[in-house]
Protein backbone atom coordinates (compact mmCIF):
# COMPACT_ATOMS: atom_id res chain seq x y z
CA UNK A 1 0.00 0.00 0.00
CA UNK A 2 1.57 3.47 -1.09
CA UNK A 3 1.55 6.80 0.70
CA UNK A 4 -1.53 8.10 -1.94
CA UNK A 5 -3.48 4.70 -1.54
CA UNK A 6 -3.43 5.35 2.39
CA UNK A 7 -4.31 8.97 1.99
CA UNK A 8 -7.29 7.84 -0.24
CA UNK A 9 -8.31 5.56 2.40
CA UNK A 10 -8.28 8.20 5.00
CA UNK A 11 -10.35 10.50 2.68
CA UNK A 12 -12.96 8.22 2.20
CA UNK A 13 -13.48 7.24 6.08
CA UNK A 14 -13.46 11.32 6.15
CA UNK A 15 -16.35 11.44 3.91
CA UNK A 16 -17.93 8.90 6.10
CA UNK A 17 -17.66 10.33 8.93
CA UNK A 18 -18.69 13.78 7.20
CA UNK A 19 -21.91 11.81 6.08
CA UNK A 20 -23.18 11.69 10.38
CA UNK A 21 -22.37 15.83 10.15
CA UNK A 22 -24.30 16.31 7.70
CA UNK A 23 -26.92 13.52 9.51
CA UNK A 24 -27.78 11.31 6.44
CA UNK A 25 -28.81 8.60 7.58
CA UNK A 26 -25.77 6.02 7.00
CA UNK A 27 -26.99 2.83 5.31
CA UNK A 28 -28.52 4.26 2.71
CA UNK A 29 -25.27 6.44 1.91
CA UNK A 30 -23.06 4.02 1.91
CA UNK A 31 -25.05 1.66 -0.56
CA UNK A 32 -25.67 4.37 -2.69
CA UNK A 33 -21.62 5.86 -2.51
CA UNK A 34 -20.36 2.23 -3.03
CA UNK A 35 -22.63 1.58 -5.90
CA UNK A 36 -22.19 5.20 -7.39
CA UNK A 37 -20.16 6.86 -10.09
CA UNK A 38 -17.89 8.34 -7.44
CA UNK A 39 -16.72 5.22 -5.78
CA UNK A 40 -16.76 3.97 -9.44
CA UNK A 41 -14.16 7.10 -10.31
CA UNK A 42 -11.92 6.10 -6.87
CA UNK A 43 -11.41 2.54 -7.77
CA UNK A 44 -9.79 3.49 -11.15
CA UNK A 45 -6.35 3.90 -11.55
CA UNK A 46 -6.29 7.56 -11.91
CA UNK A 47 -9.17 9.89 -12.07
CA UNK A 48 -9.24 13.76 -11.29
CA UNK A 49 -11.88 12.66 -8.13
CA UNK A 50 -9.01 11.10 -6.25
CA UNK A 51 -7.58 14.50 -5.66
CA UNK A 52 -11.15 16.03 -3.93
CA UNK A 53 -11.25 16.29 -1.13
CA UNK A 54 -13.80 14.36 0.96
CA UNK A 55 -16.66 17.73 1.03
CA UNK A 56 -16.22 17.75 -2.40
CA UNK A 57 -16.55 13.77 -2.68
CA UNK A 58 -19.65 14.09 -0.41
CA UNK A 59 -21.16 17.14 -3.20
CA UNK A 60 -20.92 14.76 -6.04
CA UNK A 61 -22.50 11.57 -4.21
CA UNK A 62 -25.71 13.69 -2.88
CA UNK A 63 -25.89 15.35 -5.89
CA UNK A 64 -26.36 12.37 -8.35
CA UNK A 65 -28.44 10.35 -5.46
CA UNK A 66 -30.58 13.36 -6.25
CA UNK A 67 -33.85 12.04 -3.59
CA UNK A 68 -32.71 8.94 -3.14
CA UNK A 69 -31.31 9.54 0.01
CA UNK A 70 -33.35 8.28 2.63
CA UNK A 71 -34.31 11.29 5.17
CA UNK A 72 -35.27 8.91 8.22
CA UNK A 73 -32.79 6.85 9.34
CA UNK A 74 -30.63 5.49 11.93
CA UNK A 75 -27.00 7.78 11.73
CA UNK A 76 -24.20 5.89 12.73
CA UNK A 77 -21.45 6.58 15.15
CA UNK A 78 -18.58 9.03 13.44
CA UNK A 79 -15.79 6.13 14.57
CA UNK A 80 -18.03 3.12 12.87
CA UNK A 81 -18.75 5.28 9.83
CA UNK A 82 -14.60 6.10 10.00
CA UNK A 83 -13.91 2.87 10.01
CA UNK A 84 -16.21 1.22 7.39
CA UNK A 85 -15.43 3.68 4.72
CA UNK A 86 -11.58 3.23 5.33
CA UNK A 87 -11.82 -0.29 5.29
CA UNK A 88 -13.97 -0.44 1.94
CA UNK A 89 -10.72 1.45 0.38
CA UNK A 90 -8.20 -0.32 1.74
CA UNK A 91 -10.00 -3.86 0.76
CA UNK A 92 -9.88 -2.04 -3.16
CA UNK A 93 -6.37 -2.05 -3.21
CA UNK A 94 -5.65 -5.06 -1.08
CA UNK A 95 -8.11 -6.85 -3.93
CA UNK A 96 -8.24 -5.46 -6.64
CA UNK A 97 -11.98 -5.78 -6.39
CA UNK A 98 -14.55 -2.48 -7.44
CA UNK A 99 -16.75 -0.98 -4.95
CA UNK A 100 -19.77 -2.54 -6.19
CA UNK A 101 -18.58 -5.88 -6.11
CA UNK A 102 -16.87 -5.33 -2.66
CA UNK A 103 -20.16 -3.60 -0.80
CA UNK A 104 -22.16 -7.02 -2.40
CA UNK A 105 -19.44 -9.19 -0.70
CA UNK A 106 -20.01 -7.15 2.77
CA UNK A 107 -22.76 -4.79 3.01
CA UNK A 108 -23.58 -2.03 5.37
CA UNK A 109 -24.77 -4.70 8.13
CA UNK A 110 -22.29 -6.90 7.84
CA UNK A 111 -19.73 -4.29 8.36
CA UNK A 112 -21.74 -2.14 10.98
CA UNK A 113 -22.32 -5.93 13.05
CA UNK A 114 -18.63 -6.65 12.55
CA UNK A 115 -17.13 -3.43 13.40
CA UNK A 116 -15.96 -4.10 17.29
CA UNK A 117 -14.97 -7.17 17.07
CA UNK A 118 -12.94 -6.07 13.41
CA UNK A 119 -11.72 -2.62 14.05
CA UNK A 120 -8.81 -3.47 15.88
CA UNK A 121 -7.69 -6.14 13.21
CA UNK A 122 -5.28 -5.74 10.88
CA UNK A 123 -7.03 -4.42 7.54
CA UNK A 124 -5.98 -7.85 5.75
CA UNK A 125 -7.19 -9.69 8.01
CA UNK A 126 -10.59 -8.07 8.27
CA UNK A 127 -10.98 -8.13 4.60
CA UNK A 128 -10.80 -11.98 4.68
CA UNK A 129 -12.71 -12.43 7.41
CA UNK A 130 -15.34 -10.19 5.79
CA UNK A 131 -14.98 -12.30 2.56
CA UNK A 132 -15.34 -15.33 4.73
CA UNK A 133 -18.54 -14.28 6.07
CA UNK A 134 -19.82 -12.84 2.90
CA UNK A 135 -18.80 -16.60 1.22
CA UNK A 136 -21.16 -18.55 3.79
CA UNK A 137 -24.28 -15.74 3.49
CA UNK A 138 -24.15 -16.73 -0.10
Amino acid sequence: MNELQLKLCDIQGRLFELSADKKIPSAGFIKIFMTSETAKALDSTYNRMQWAGEEYLLEEVVESAGNKLEENGEVYAKDILYWIGYLYRYWHYYTKEDSAKIFKQAPVETMKRNYMMFHTMAPEVAIEDLKEIGREQS
